[in-house]
């Protein structure tokens, strides 16, 4: 049985190395393309248009159409059975005009139901409003986790969150994807996996504390055996969950692209801080607190 905790270092100079990853891909694309992050429009102001058509299009279609004026990544999605939500970059007057003679002229007739600018303003208040949610989310996980177990369990896994979010983030950045609504939507889901995943792990080791067989064992014993025997339910969870979330990868869409890679990249380090991270964490500090 690997010793989970007892080879804690290898775990840890791993999660730094991703760290590290993160940390240079955010500075690099600060430094080459002038923002550490591939913002929206959502964060940025852009053009939202909501179209409908005479007939049932596909969003490959208006893609297509769209790509032709090279307006970065438009976010299309279906609103109706014949109508179309486009999000783009800003769009003069006479570029939108060009746009609709397209669409009219390679798809079919297309009527404007709505047209709106979104401000730079709008995207920074989304911004601020996605930081107070992660602040918040991250209060309530402190308070929730230590009336339950204790400060150093709300702690360590806090901190595996982080790691989690930060890891995510960065290769998002690497890849540089899109950031936008829906991203930060991932995040918050991602740690909310999370946080369950550990709180099954801390269950089993507070069960476990109390067991007569295992009063003579050091705390980190006792967690390294609490770890393997929820190893095959945190397995299973993770793998089913990924399943899915590949299947829409792959045919969710260029919509939910991003959306689902963020979901497949923060729930594989959701299973494995969970496992790897947040339990060392904690015998660390149980570790420290003896020592004074």
């Amino acid at each position: 049985m690997l010793d989970v905790i007892k080879n804690r270092k290898l775990w840890f100079t791993f999660s730094g190395a991703l760290l590290a990853l993160a940390l240079a891909a955010l500075c690099c694309n600060a430094f080459v393309r002038g923002q550490p992050l591939n913002y929206g429009i959502d964060f940025t102001g852009g053009t939202l248009i909501n179209l409908r058509f005479e007939r049932p299009v596909t969003i490959g279609e208006v893609r297509s159409v769209l790509d032709g004026f090279k307006l970065g990544e438009s976010v299309i999605q279906r609103s109706g059975e014949s109508d179309i939500l486009i999000r783009t970059a800003p769009i003069e007057g006479e570029t939108r005009a060009r746009i609709m003679g397209d669409l009219n002229t390679k798809i079919g007739t297309a009527e404007i139901l709505e047209a709106d600018v979104i401000g730079p303003s709008i995207g920074r208040e989304l911004a601020a409003q996605a930081f107070w949610a992660l602040v918040i989310a991250s209060a309530l996980i402190i308070i929730y986790v230590s009336f339950r177990f204790e400060l150093r369990y709300a702690v360590s896994a806090l901190l595996a969150l982080y790691h989690d979010a930060f890891i995510t983030v960065g290769l998002i950045a690497l890849f540089w994807r899109t950031i936008d609504g829906p991203f930060i939507a991932a995040l918050l889901t991602i740690m909310g996996y999370s946080i369950n995943d550990t709180i099954v792990i801390y269950d089993r080791i507070r069960e476990n504390l109390k067991k007569p067989s295992l009063a003579k064992k050091k705390f980190g014993e006792v967690v390294n055996i609490s770890i393997w025997e929820t190893l095959a339910r945190s397995i299973n969870t993770v793998l089913t969950v990924i399943i899915m979330v590949i299947l829409l990868l792959f045919l969710g869409g260029e919509t939910l692209r991003v959306f689902s890679l963020t979901l497949l990249i923060g729930f594989c380090f959701g299973a494995y801080s969970s496992i790897f991270i947040a339990p060392p964490l904690l015998v660390l500090w149980e570790q420290r607190d003896k020592k004074k």
